[in-house]
């Protein structure tokens, strides 16, 4: 088992080992937290292919000591040639989740490391993009070891990716999921990326390579156009900002479910759950029915921002929640629903040693997105967009030119001590309530980071690779706990001991005296790296 790692320079986590040493070697050769992250999100994009890649959408959440803090959203629109009568005219009642006509959205990812790498200037970075990209490129040339995890995914999932354009060429060998152990080359990711670095990141939206990428996607089939990658900036916004009672702590704003993760800790504030011993039934019954409450507010309210009816920040008022809070019950589950699915993701954190501090998600989607590899460039494009509606009434209801709903929100906190802690998950419908699972377990109830993130989980609804919406509890919880939550009337399933199904987690922490704590998801192949 894990054990918690200290430092007292600087601190990275990441759910694949490597990831987290190629944000440590930066962070070793004075390069700040925003550079370390760059050189992390590059790398893990190769090393973890079906968990993300540059072919999807980021989210930064971002922080200087004494300054406020700061929301990068990289992630793209639907296509402006994109419409219900679009799927329509095509015979379909639904978006498909794969194939060319999924890849109806930008990839905002490139985007966003570069919005990041200017906010990273101010802080004193100068380090070049050839280094920052430098692992990512070695491992996609040289190749990398297959995970556990990429063979698992590949070979669930083969029958629906096996006949995408170019997915069998790419993430194939003999027609067969890569062996876990066995080296794995992706020879033209790395000419991307070699691209990238000569050419600047611009240039996958408005340069050569955008070109390149612009025909790829006509050649498959993909609505997205060169005007699309011409016309597509990823925007720094005001991450929505919840004042719990421990301080202060932030997320992403819509269309991200950051909201809903700070509803959640909201609610639970107010609900005292202090009060109750963590891990008990009553613990995880009121954290799953905060869930519910939230995720309420979320399928009535949570879009594109530009196409929402409320004020998002007005949710984590008093007045807006109390409804919700009075809603719950301590001795009887509340009926749920569905849930909004799964959702292919990586969550990574780095502080640095002058305590500036990087909450970062970067995903496609599901895993492996499309299934679909562009030809020259070998990029593996999302499926955002298969998570809009084709019904005109539905609150995310597909328009061109509009943002999808995204369940990725990378939170951030400050403590009234001095803390600053970054923590998050992959997850789909598990990220609000892994967050809250390691939040009150820290913040709450004093566990040290690696217990917080090893501590059995549960899962509510759904997540990558699963359809029941059932709440789902690792079985190292006690027989008590779980028997008493199915007499509250929750309808219980047993999942086995760390399971990747309720995600993988990680947190850093650095305290107001420089020491660092850190705790990486023993679910992942993922580590702490301090020094």
């Amino acid at each position: 088992m894990l054990n918690t790692v200290y430092s007292t320079r600087g601190m990275a986590v990441a759910p694949h080992s490597l990831a987290s040493q190629a944000a440590l070697s930066i962070l070793r050769e004075g390069g700040n937290a925003i550079e370390a992250m760059v050189a992390a999100a590059s790398t893990i994009a190769v090393v973890y292919p079906h968990m993300n890649g540059i072919g999807g959408d980021g989210f930064w959440v971002v922080a200087e000591p004494g300054k406020s803090v700061q929301a990068i959203e990289a992630c793209g629109v639907a296509a402006a040639s994109v419409s219900i009568d679009f799927y329509k005219q095509r015979g379909l009642g639904v978006i498909p989740t794969r194939g060319p006509l999924a890849t109806n959205t930008l990839a905002g990812t490139i985007g966003g490391w570069q919005q990041a790498l200017e906010i990273g200037a101010g802080w004193g970075g100068k380090l070049p993009l050839s280094r920052l990209l430098g692992d990512a490129i070695h491992y996609a040339e040289a190749g990398i070891p297959v995970t556990p995890s990429q063979f698992a995914s590949t070979s669930a999932k083969l029958f629906e990716l096996v006949d995408q354009p170019g997915f069998a060429d790419t993430f194939l060998v003999d027609g067969k999921a890569p062996a876990a152990g066995s080296r794995f080359v992706q020879k033209r990711m790395g000419a991307t990326l070699r691209k990238l670095v000569t050419q600047g990141l611009d240039s996958f939206y408005r340069g050569e390579l955008a070109q390149e990428i612009a025909h790829d996607l006509a050649q498959v089939g993909s609505p997205v156009t060169l005007d699309d990658l011409n016309n597509y900036r990823a925007r720094i916004v005001t991450p929505m900002h919840l004042q719990h009672s421990l301080g202060d702590v932030y997320n992403m704003a819509p269309p991200t479910q950051g909201l809903i993760s700070l509803i959640i800790l909201c609610i639970l504030d107010r609900l005292d759950i202090g009060r109750y011993r963590e891990d008990s039934v009553e613990y995880v019954h009121l954290v799953v029915e905060a869930t519910k409450q939230a995720f309420a507010v979320r399928d009535r309210y949570v879009t594109d921002p530009d196409h929402m009816t409320i004020d998002p920040q007005s949710c984590l008022t008093d007045d807006f929640l109390q409804p919700y809070v009075d809603a719950i019950r301590i001795d009887q589950a509340l009926p749920w629903g569905q849930g909004k699915g799964p959702a292919d993701t990586i969550w990574m954190g780095v502080i640095d040693g002058e305590g500036r501090a990087v909450s970062f998600i970067q995903s496609i989607y599901h895993e492996f997105g499309s299934g679909v590899v562009l030809p020259t460039t070998g990029i593996n494009w999302q499926n955002r967009g298969c998570s809009f509606s084709l019904d005109a009434s539905h609150i995310n209801a597909l328009l061109p030119g509009k943002k999808p709903f995204h369940t990725l929100n990378p939170a951030l906190a400050r403590f009234k001590d001095g803390r600053t802690m970054v923590y998050g998950t992959m997850g789909g419908d598990g990220q609000p309530q892994t967050q809250a699972a390691v939040f009150t377990r820290y913040a709450v109830h004093g566990m040290p980071v690696q217990q917080a993130v090893t501590a059995p989980r549960w899962l509510l609804g759904r997540t990558w690779g699963q359809s029941s919406d059932s709440l789902k509890l690792e079985s190292r919880f006690a027989p008590e706990v779980i028997a008493g939550l199915q007499a509250l009337g929750h309808d219980v399933d047993v999942i086995p001991d760390f399971d990747e199904m309720v995600g993988h987690a990680g947190a850093i922490v650095r305290k107001a005296d420089g020491v660092f704590e850190g705790g990486a998801d023993p679910r992942s192949n993922g580590v702490v790296a301090g020094f």
